[in-house]
């Protein structure tokens, strides 16, 4: 049960991590596309929320790791 839980909170942080590094590509292409201001606004606006998500979603893997750990 222990193993179980730092080993899904591990797979939940590292797709967490993994949605981060899509945002950054997302964000470099969107910069190398030379958009307009309202469009470039528009889709960083998008990347932002993604990312936010992504960031919870690593907090609750993380918090799973922990209590993994002190439950063992």
């Amino acid at each position: 049960m222990v193993q179980a839980l730092i080993w899904s909170g591990s797979l939940v942080s590292i797709i967490g991590i993994g949605v981060l590094v899509y945002c950054i590509l997302r964000a470099m292409r969107a910069r190398r596309a030379g958009l307009e201001d309202a469009a470039m606004r528009a889709e960083l606006q998008r990347v932002v929320m993604i990312n936010m998500a992504a960031l919870g979603v690593s907090a609750l893997g993380l918090m799973l790791v922990v209590l993994g750990i002190f439950l063992g």
